[in-house]
């Protein structure tokens, strides 16, 4: 064993001066106290000897010899490895406990700290003999001994395993503990025993209250009496335990204690005791609000009442209940909110001390520039009371206004009406601390009413005067009057506030404070040069200052220019980074402003250009900043060059100079990377010539590098250089990018692949010359690219512009025919070899627009190919995949080119109809249905004339006709609109599903052509005595909504209540697409259904129901097979539930909706995996009313994980089963994300069924797991 050298250790919190060593003392210490310093594990023996002699030296008459040992052991004791034998741990138990009663206090300190490791060493009967001793010293007379012990208590308390590992130990305990503590408590007879004991009962209910549940009766018969004790001290921690009891005890109990409050606070025997009650209810509120909803009618009346009575305190106390109810009991508090926004707009005002008369006749005139704000701006800190409490009123019952603006969206209209003006008038407020929250509950006002994306907001709806946004700007300039002379006051806090206020309402409401620059400015400057603003002081003025300049037109600033620059730039040099960082942000769009590029602009920015430019460029050459600052300077000087470039003369070249060593470092690549791309793009044409000689290869270097971000930036600079500076590119610097192109494309990141796509086709068009080097590497992978089942969207466009590019660029080797032949080789060459072609059926619609592309760039070989392919489809020797692609590529040249010429083509297609595979008779549909587009006038009535006269094709034909809507322009259409509306509704009525779908497609794509006539006549239909073509017409509407604004959406608001009635047809076909129409409409333009709710969700819930009478037996030879009919639609309606909880929240009754959400979780299959998502969707939107239910909740729950499938069931029996208990289990883990949930009993003991069952144990594992990773994925920058 290694001897090591005992010295004074101050790691327990000793002082060194406790310990002056003789050397003597050192050596004798030294000979007799071996000590294991070694990292590795000990063994028992050496473990043994070592504390064996720790404790000798615990008994030491000298007090540092002893302060030294205990610290020694409990560095031994945080040790992982340490293991004691039975010996060892009784003699350190013993030795401990005695000294906690240590003369010296260093050493009583050390000793309660090595208890907290002790607990996790010893055996469980041990940490029993510590609780028992530590609680009798509780009650000793030596109140320095009650301390520590009391202190010892909360060590354990705090180290025990937590109730969800599911050890006895803890368990044990504190059922020890817990008797001990109620005698203690209920005794009265020292008061810092009963505040220490409640302490500690505070203590472990917090963290073991589950595990009590048979103590909790006894524990809170031993509260409440303290609740009337005549100490206010011991009846606050009373509320406290309480508080934690509530959380954990069972229904029963909650009752008696909610029973045992009002019968007393009924009483009203002193203010005092009311005070008392008042906090208890909101304490519990707190904690466990999920389960006072259904005790609030009879509390609030009472909580009113109280409100009225005449102490400030009770007061204050009564609002902070409410405050608690509103956020915690959203549903049960709706009918009390009007009643509770008068109470608080009552007396938010409540300051019966103070006159505000006397600063209102001074504010009517706005001031807009320096003048005598001095001599009123203390005049509101002059009254100053120490009795006065009526601020904390205000506090109370502004915070409570602030819980119901933020919990109450849908009230929005109702708060700018009588919330809004009420609190700009309290602005005024003097005491600092309640203005600070009047500002927060505005912000929050203004938070609540930033728009949703626009299509959520309907352009009839935008045009009432009573909109909130409508409504904010006509409250603006109250807004300003009352802020703008407070922008100049001394107190930093209100000036803050002010500047937050200010800028959440920039960002509302872009552009709303246009006409109030010339009030704001005199503050934002006063802010940024005066001496005593703190660094946040200017953060937050200048943070103002970029979100207006960013969302307000350039000229409102203009006149302000000259005072608000030099302060801005001043704070360029300022020493705090933060600061720094943030002036260089407003820098680089005040360079926007005052010469804004792509607009006429009569500002002469010449003045202002040296002083920005200087000292931005001392930030940009430092090189020991801050790496933020290092990119805002980059950014801020680009923006210069950018917007400025022709005023710089000499300056230019050097910073570009200093740009080049700034592209070369690996921490400021991107920026200056995305920077140059900035300059170049300036229509001021900056000359980089001087530095593209060296900056190019830099680039294309960066095109390997692993760093998908820079890649990106990169490409788009290179892009934009190309079309630039073509001139100004040698064939060198092409050639090193084009080297780094072919790893770049394919289909592993289609985005960089159509980055680089869009270089190449810019490259082909503004430097012809170059395209010949464009290699056969680059080719190769962009022809794999082409035959990628992934490929579509803007890769596939940029591929479709690059050939067209380079057809027309005229380069050899590269022509029309060359690169068909490329393009489709894979293809003929397979079908000649008779081998399968190994291409998916996405790649020949891919090859098909290319050849298609090709063609449209070379019309004259247009004829001869289109010849060829008719003939490929004609000729019964071509092999499917060769139609195929002939028939596709048809289609894709016919939609943009005339295919008139050529006579024979309907004949080839028809009879293309007959073939026997699939895929050619789709691909044929399409051809047709794309030729027609080119040709409405000769091919849209020969489809209408087959429809009619076809039967066996109508199906095809149709689909013919959906790419005809689809694809051609509404004028070309109109003329034909009568004819196929009638043709279409004469076949609505087919008993074949697929066909139906597509005339409902036909339709509703149809009506968007001309809705104003078409959607009224689609809405007759309804009334049709034919189910089939009810729910034709009904899926047609499903057709009309799509997630961006349309010319129909007016309309179909309007009618769309019609459409939804069909929820109560008697047909449960029509039932079921009416739900998929509401489905899509809830999630694609949500606005069209939210005030159709109310009628609405009942029929939807009523779907949710199992109904018997659709479930019937089916005979399967010697088997009976059950089948659900009722199935289909009641999965309709489950999904559209999951959808409305991401759209319409705010409109749904969350308990009425958990009632079927419970319902499903004893369903079928499908609909249990349906409402295993919801609930974890639940979990995170709506926490408090999933905790309210959460018993309920866990049963069907643990009854899915439990399920045993029979041992002779087929193997997918068993993989369902699977899926479901993992499926139910991430439902679990996502409830015990609530905070509250593991206090549920019924969820601790699933917990612990769940970890004693090896296999749901390991599922539940992995799924936290999971969990865990998709939690820190999400905040990982993955740029």
């Amino acid at each position: 064993m290694e001897r090591g050298r005992w010295f004074p250790v101050t790691s327990g919190g000793a002082p060194r001066h406790l310990c002056p060593w003789k050397s003597s003392e050192r050596r004798s210490v030294e000979c007799q106290q071996p000590r294991a310093q070694a990292h590795t594990a000990a063994t028992m023996t050496n473990v043994s000897y070592h504390i064996s002699n720790l404790l000798e030296k615990m008994t030491s008459s000298d007090k540092d010899f002893r302060f030294m040992a205990t610290n020694d052991l409990m560095v031994e004791l945080q040790k992982d490895s340490i293991k004691l034998d039975d010996d060892s741990e009784k003699k350190v138990v013993k030795m401990l406990l005695k000294l906690l009663e240590d003369k010296n206090g260093e050493v009583q300190n050390l000793a309660v700290k090595c208890l907290g490791p002790l607990v996790s060493k010893v055996k469980e009967y041990q940490v029993e003999t510590i609780v028992d001793t530590l609680c009798t010293n509780m009650l000793s007379d030596k109140e320095q001994l009650r301390d520590i012990s009391s202190i010892g208590l909360k060590t354990v308390i705090a180290e025990l395993p937590p109730a969800s590992s599911g050890l006895a130990l803890s368990a044990n305990v504190c059922k020890k503990i817990t008797g001990r503590l109620t005698s203690a408590i209920a005794k009265q007879e020292d008061v810092s025993v009963q505040l220490e004991a409640l302490d500690i009962l505070s203590d472990m209910l917090s963290r073991l209250g589950g595990t009590l549940i048979t103590f909790h009766s006894s524990i809170l018969s031993c509260l409440l009496p303290q609740l009337s004790s005549p100490r206010l001290a011991v009846r606050k921690r009373a509320i406290i335990s309480l508080g934690h009891l509530v959380m954990s005890c069972s229904s029963c109990l909650f009752s008696e204690l909610m029973d045992h409050l009002m019968v007393e606070l009924s009483k009203n025997e002193s203010t005092s005791m009311t005070r008392t009650y008042i906090q208890c209810i909101g304490a519990i509120s707190r904690q466990a609000g999920h389960r006072v909803g259904e005790h609030l009618e009879n509390i609030i009346p009472l909580v009113v009442k109280y409100c009225n009575v005449d102490d400030d305190e009770l007061r204050e106390y009564c609002f902070q209940a409410f405050e608690s109810f509103v956020r915690r009991c959203p549903k049960e508090m709706s009918v009390h909110i009007p009643a509770m926004i008068g109470l608080c707009l009552k007396y938010i005002t409540y300051d019966p001390n103070y006159n505000y008369d006397q600063d209102e006749d001074n504010e009517d005139a706005m001031e807009t520039e320096k003048g005598d704000e001095e001599e009123d701006q203390d005049s509101e800190e002059e009254y100053t009371d120490d009795d006065d409490m009526s601020w904390k009123v205000r506090r109370a019952s502004t915070k409570c206004l602030d819980a119901i603006i933020s919990t109450r969206h849908e009230m929005l209209q109702e708060f700018y009406k009588t919330v809004s003006p009420a609190l700009i008038i309290r602005f005024k407020e003097r005491e600092e601390n309640v203005k600070a929250d009047i500002f927060h509950a505005y912000v929050s006002l203004l938070k609540q009413t930033k728009p949703v994306q626009s299509w959520l907001q309907n352009a009839d709806e935008l045009e009432q005067g009573d909109m909130p946004l409508v409504m904010l700007q006509n409250q603006v300039p109250s807004i300003v009057k009352a802020l703008h002379k407070q922008l100049k006051e001394k107190s930093m806090k209100t000036r803050q506030g002010c500047f937050n206020l200010l800028t959440e309402l920039a960002s509302v409401l872009p552009g709303g404070l246009s006409e109030h620059i010339p009030a704001l400015v005199p503050g934002i400057i006063y802010s940024l040069t005066d001496k005593s603003s703190t660094s946040n002081m200017k953060i937050d003025a200048l943070t103002f200052l970029h979100v207006i300049l960013c969302n307000h037109p350039p000229e409102v600033f203009h006149p302000h220019v000259k005072t608000l620059l030099p302060p801005t730039v001043a704070c360029i040099s300022d020493p705090f980074y933060k600061i720094t960082s943030e002036a260089l942000l407003v820098t680089q769009q005040l360079i926007e402003v005052i010469r804004p590029l792509g607009k006429p602009c009569s500002f002469d920015a010449k003045p202002y250009v040296k002083d920005l430019f200087s000292n931005t460029l001392k930030r940009l050459k430092a090189a020991d900043i801050d790496q933020e600052v290092k990119e805002r300077a980059i950014a801020c000087t680009g923006q210069i060059i950018c917007n400025l470039g022709d005023n710089l003369g000499a300056d230019l070249n050097p910073t570009l100079q200093i740009f080049l060593e700034r592209l070369k470092n690996e921490i400021t690549r991107l920026t200056t990377v995305k920077t140059l791309t900035l300059i170049a793009s300036s229509p001021l044409k900056i000359d980089l010539r001087p530095i593209l000689g060296e900056a190019v290869p830099i680039l294309a270097s960066f095109l390997r590098k692993n760093q998908r971000a820079l890649k990106l930036s990169t490409l788009a600079a290179l892009d934009i250089l190309i079309k630039n500076y073509s001139d100004s590119l040698k064939p060198m610097m092409i050639e090193s990018v084009l080297k780094e192109l072919p790893s770049l494309i394919g289909e592993s990141d289609m985005h960089v692949s159509q980055m680089a796509i869009t270089f190449l086709t810019s490259l082909a068009k503004v430097y012809p010359s170059s395209v010949s080097k464009i290699g056969g590497s680059i080719l190769i992978e962009l022809f794999n690219l082409v035959h990628s089942p992934l490929l579509q969207g803007g890769a596939l466009n940029a591929i479709l512009d690059f050939f067209q590019a380079l057809v027309i660029s005229k380069t050899p080797n590269m022509g029309y025919m060359e690169l068909l032949k490329q393009l489709t080789g894979t293809i003929y060459s397979s079908a000649q070899s008779g081998g399968p072609v190994l291409l998916h059926k996405q790649a020949y619609y891919s090859v098909a627009k290319c050849v298609a592309a090709l063609t449209s760039a070379c019309p004259k070989d247009a004829s001869s190919v289109v010849n060829q392919f008719v003939q490929e489809v004609k000729n019964p020797k071509s092999s499917d995949s060769v139609r195929l692609l002939a028939l596709l590529s048809l289609g894709e040249i016919g939609r943009t080119m005339n295919l008139g010429a050529h006579k024979e083509l309907k004949v080839v297609i028809l009879e293309a109809f007959s073939s026997p595979s699939e895929e050619v008779k789709s691909a044929a549909s399409y051809a047709l249905g794309n030729i027609s587009v080119g040709n409405l006038s000769d091919y849209l009535p020969f489809i209408l004339k087959e429809i009619s006269g076809q039967p066996k094709r109508q199906y095809l034909l149709l689909h013919s006709l959906k790419e005809v809507i689809s694809s051609s322009s509404a004028d070309s259409l109109k003329p034909y609109i009568q004819d196929i509306w009638a043709l279409l509704f004469k076949n609505c009525e087919c008993v074949e599903e697929g066909t139906r779908n597509v005339v409902a497609e036909c339709l509703g794509k149809l009506t968007l052509i001309d809705p104003s006539h078409l959607l009224p006549r689609l809405k007759k239909q309804l009334t049709s005595g034919s189910a089939y073509a009810r729910s034709t017409v009904v899926t047609a509407v499903k057709f009309t909504i799509s997630d961006h604004p349309q010319a129909i959406d007016p309309l179909l608001k309007s009618c769309i209540g019609d459409f939804l009635r069909t929820l109560e047809d008697p047909d449960l076909n029509v039932r079921r697409v009416a739900l998929v129409m509401f489905n899509c409409a809830a999630h694609n333009k949500p606005s069209l259904i939210r005030d159709l709710l109310e009628t609405v969700l009942p029929q939807l819930y009523k779907e949710t129901k199992v109904r018997k009478e659709l479930i019937r037996e089916v005979e399967m030879g010697p088997f009976k097979h059950t089948v659900d009919d009722g199935l289909d639609i009641r999965k309709a309606a489950f999904e559209c539930m999951y959808t409305l909880l991401d759209s319409c929240l705010d409109r749904l009754d969350i308990f009425e909706f958990l009632n079927h959400v419970e319902d499903g979780l004893k369903d079928h299959y499908d609909i249990k995996m349906l409402t295993f998502i919801m609930l974890a969707r639940l979990s995170t939107v709506s926490p408090s009313a999933v905790l309210q239910r959460l018993d309920r909740l866990v049963e069907p729950l643990r009854a899915t994980c439990t399920t045993k499938v029979k041992a002779n069931s087929v193997k997918q029996e068993f993989e369902k089963q699977d899926e479901l208990k993992r499926s139910a289990m991430r439902a679990v883990a996502a409830l015990l994300t609530i905070p509250e949930a593991e206090k549920s009993a019924l969820m601790a003991e699933f917990q612990s069924q769940i970890r004693s069952n090896p296999e749901m144990a390991s599922i539940f594992e992995s799924i936290q797991k999971d969990n865990t990773s998709v939690a820190s994925t999400e905040i990982m920058d993955l740029s």
